[in-house]
């Protein structure tokens, strides 16, 4: 059995404030770390930079795209949770098919294994 329809709608409500939140959070890296270093600066001069200075600015791109990336998963697993609410599936456990616990689901709302199976799970890839 899974949640009540007002359990959904404010699992529906925290997930989707997350999901804006990333958006957001996303389009600011992508005004801030344009193509080039000339556009990210906004120097329209035609000096080259230093080395050293080039270096760490294209450091700082690729590190902005890291975190969009992960951002990016993250709103896939939270469009996958919204999909779930949808269907009638969310809340419950992809593995065995239990309940997964209200205070998992408002601490990870787009959780979708209960906390024994995301251990085995963690387990499993540490090779214990």
């Amino acid at each position: 059995m899974g949640y009540s329809e007002k359990d959904l709608r404010k699992f529906e409500e925290l997930l989707l404030k997350k999901r804006k939140e990333l958006l957001e959070e996303m389009g600011l890296y992508g005004e801030r770390y344009a193509s080039t270093v000339r556009d990210s600066t906004g120097d329209l001069s035609s000096y080259s930079y230093h080395m050293a200075d080039q270096g760490t600015d294209n450091m700082d791109r690729e590190l902005a795209f890291m975190f969009a990336s992960k951002s990016g998963r993250l709103v896939y697993h939270i469009d996958m949770a919204l999909k779930r609410i949808k269907d009638g599936t969310y809340g419950l456990c992809h593995t065995c098919g239990e309940k997964i616990a209200k205070a998992r689901l408002q601490a990870v709302p787009h959780a979708r294994l209960c906390i024994a199976c995301k251990s085995a799970e963690e387990e499993k890839k540490a090779g214990r």
